[in-house]
């Protein structure tokens, strides 16, 4: 198939292109290769990571709304796997219209490309931060996610609900993959296992929000990609058993779904330390502080829907994960800061 994947030269994206082309499939990449971490960086994934030459790269701002329906015409896609976004939840406290372009116009004009050019499916990235102030453990596709705490949150619950509307309207295909704290190699700086590896190694130390008393699901890159790609190859259809008089989030009477992509392991943050420090053979530097605005105390997959769907769920164990990743960030990592 000839598929769009965007956010191709980011971390999850770029992984998800490789494997995409590496299966024969044409690949179109698009990124706009913005500052809010290196471009080194993202530039080193697009040359090193070993393209095939049926991957082909587009420098794209998604909020260009002529660009992108020009791509949409000339390239005449048969899937869109959308995983570009404006990330980070505290970054959205300081620079809330960067989310508004990337995450909704951005969002919208893929929607519109899809719609008028009969894309078979649509699969896009949400979050596991859009459970927000729930605490029912684990989070289950089918909770209401309501009360977000963050307006990166707040963004990835718009995703759905247009996408949402999209299936409905125009029976366009949608699937929203909420994605728990991914890892590993080529991964993003600003985000924890880059951190506190870098830190561990240069003797730094580690801010430890709320005092250490946190739990992420921690889920390793690959296990993403596993999970993308077959989803990314099984439509969403309606559901026949949908009660609108009971209607459950993660489905509908349109063509929609909503999937889980988690390790279903909650780890405590002090354990994931615990994890760098035997991988490193250094001892870390706790710098113990506060809640911050925006966060959650713990996030905790179910991916029992996504295990019926597609027959796969996520199971890298932590300690293989952050071994992959030291060695990676020893040998590569270091000198892309």
């Amino acid at each position: 198939m000839k598929i769009l994947v965007t956010g191709a030269a980011g971390f999850i994206g770029a992984h998800v292109a490789l494997r995409l082309a590496r299966e024969g499939h044409e690949v179109v990449g698009v990124d706009n290769l913005n500052d809010y971490y290196s471009p080194r960086l993202k530039e080193a994934r697009l040359a090193e990571l070993g393209f095939p030459a049926s991957f082909r790269f587009v420098k794209l701002d998604l909020a260009d709304r002529e660009g992108i329906a020009a791509l949409f015409a000339a390239e005449k896609f048969e899937r869109v796997a959308h995983l570009a976004a404006q990330a980070g939840v505290r970054y959205s406290i300081e620079n809330p219209h960067t989310y508004a372009q990337s995450n909704l116009v951005g969002f919208l004009n893929l929607l519109e490309g899809c719609r008028h050019h009969a894309i078979g499916h649509f699969v896009y990235a949400s979050s596991s931060s859009v459970y927000g102030l729930n605490r029912s453990f684990p989070f289950r596709v089918g909770d209401p996610v309501d009360h977000p705490v963050s307006l990166y949150a707040a963004t990835k619950k718009a995703n759905e609900l247009m996408a949402h509307t999209y299936a409905h309207l125009y029976r366009l295909p949608t699937t929203g993959l909420r994605f728990f704290t991914v890892y590993g190699p080529w991964g993003r700086p600003d985000m924890a296992a880059w951190k506190f590896v870098r830190a561990v190694l240069k003797g730094d130390p580690i801010d430890v929000y709320n005092h250490g008393k946190m739990e992420r699901d921690f889920t390793y890159i690959d296990d993403v990609v596993e999970g993308c790609v077959r989803v990314l190859a099984r439509p969403a259809t309606p559901d026949p058993a949908w009660d609108p008089a009971a209607p459950d989030a993660a489905s509908s009477s349109a063509p929609y779904r909503l999937y889980n992509i988690g390790n279903s392991h909650p780890v405590p943050l002090l354990d994931f330390i615990g994890e760098i420090e035997r991988a490193t053979g250094r001892k870390a530097n706790l710098h113990l502080l506060p809640m911050q605005a925006g966060d959650v105390e713990k996030t905790a997959a179910d991916t029992e829907a996504l295990r019926e769907a597609v027959g796969f769920a996520p199971s890298t164990p932590l300690a293989e994960g952050i071994g992959r990743f030291v060695a990676w960030y020893r040998e590569r990592g270091q000198a892309l800061e």
